[in-house]
């Protein structure tokens, strides 16, 4: 591992002791030349070294030193004063050279080709705080991005990319946990559960994403690949008739819950997915998309908004949905789900709630969306149509949601049911 990592791999307020080591110095001549040019940090009786200013204390290790003061000693043929130094001034002096050539050696090191940028070197931490800065604010939702690396990190951070494997993806896998149960007066997790293997594989393509973006943008000679989990068959959950007149009649009961009765609602009547819902308004904005009352047309994006791989087509309001719209808005509402006039942007534990109360088992708020196309498939919709309506490529709704035709298959049946001739 290289100087200019080891210093990166520090924390921002570093030990004295740490920071020698990762130079590759003496302690005691790190401490020597950072209180000379002032860069120690005293809190109590610590003392600390800030890791970002490491690069200027070398630069000041750098310069030229002063000449010395003028003095009545004599000065010897060499040039140098007869002055007697001590042994203690010496070993003090030759502890500050031997600091600022170490640091010195640093600054030299700092931002070369090569070594630095193989696998061995480079930290996944490094990778994915370069993609989250780097490339998420040019996506339309930076926060997808952001979600899918959060939970990496804890354990990707501190690996190199060369540890990306298929048994380290295989550990991480394993070792990914979710809070099932906090405790109702600190919060604190109690109780955890395993992560589905969609929710892996989707943070691990992620991670991939950031190393083929390190590797394009050449922070790496070389992109190492991560073993995704098996994908697994799309769930078949969705609600009945029943089932979903028990969970809005629980969102409705729900204490300060109202807000999710209109989403569930929404999504029901339009299969709109959560976050589109959660930013609809009544009028052309730049959060979301709207109603539009007047014609009777969703728009599930704002006019500017950039569009993403998770489409967001305009779809006509179903009539009864309409209805309820038009008296929300007269209600004085501005936003579609809201609570005391502020838009809600999660409504994951108020859902969680109802789902229990309503005492159904295995529901999110996606399996509205799958309700809905489930819904209209058994109506008869053709799969042209409902692509468009739902907002969802017409293979997915072939694959996904197809045999719930009333039509799947029928002349394959009707094939098999003819007599023989």
């Amino acid at each position: 591992m290289g100087v200019e990592q080891r210093v990166e791999d520090l924390a921002p307020l570093c030990e004295i002791k740490d920071a020698a080591r990762a130079l590759g110095i003496p302690p005691a001549s790190l401490k020597s030349a950072a209180e000379s040019h002032g860069y120690i940090v005293r809190m109590g009786r610590a003392i600390r070294l800030e890791r970002d200013r490491l690069n200027d204390l070398v630069k000041k290790c750098r310069d030229k030193p002063k000449e010395p003061a003028s003095t009545n000693s004599p000065i010897a043929p060499t040039g140098i004063s007869a002055t007697r130094v001590s042994p203690t001034a010496a070993r003090a002096a030759k502890r500050r050279e031997d600091a600022e050539k170490a640091l010195a050696a640093y600054i030299a090191t700092k931002g070369r080709d090569g070594a630095a940028n193989e696998p061995g070197s480079v930290t996944l931490g490094e990778v994915l705080t370069i993609y989250a800065e780097e490339y998420a604010p040019t996506v339309a939702d930076p926060a997808r991005i952001g979600y899918a690396l959060e939970a990496p990190l804890p354990f990707w951070s501190a690996l190199k990319v060369s540890h990306v494997k298929g048994e380290t993806c295989r550990r991480y896998a394993k070792t990914r946990k979710k809070v099932a149960k906090r405790d109702p007066e600190t919060r604190d997790p109690v109780e955890w559960a395993p992560v589905a293997p969609a929710t892996i594989r989707r943070e691990l393509g992620t991670m991939q994403a950031a190393i083929n973006y390190a590797h394009r943008e050449g922070y790496l000679t070389s992109a190492h690949v991560v073993t995704l989990p098996e994908k697994v068959d799309p769930k078949d959950r969705w609600l009945t008739r029943s089932e979903a007149a028990r969970l809005l009649w629980a969102a409705y009961r729900g204490h300060k819950a109202g807000h999710l009765a209109r989403f569930i609602l929404i999504g029901l009547y339009t299969g709109t997915r959560k976050d589109a819902i959660t930013r609809m308004g009544f009028t052309p904005n730049t959060r979301g998309g709207w109603f539009d009352l007047d014609r009777g047309i969703m728009f599930r994006k704002a006019e500017e908004e950039r569009s993403t791989k998770k489409r967001r087509t305009p779809a006509p309001i179903p009539r009864q949905l309409l209805s309820h719209l038009r008296r929300w808005r007269s209600g004085g509402a501005v936003w579609a789900v809201e609570y005391n006039g502020t838009p809600v942007s999660d409504v994951k534990r108020a859902f969680i709630k109802a789902v229990s109360e309503a005492g159904l088992h295995g529901v999110t708020p996606h399996t509205l969306k799958h309700t809905a196309i489930t819904w209209a498939m058994q109506n008869g919709i053709t799969t042209w149509e409902a692509a468009g309506f739902f907002a969802t490529s017409q293979e997915t709704i072939e694959k996904v949601y197809g045999h719930h035709s009333p039509g799947f298959m029928e002349s394959a049946r009707k094939a098999m049911e003819s007599p023989r001739k």
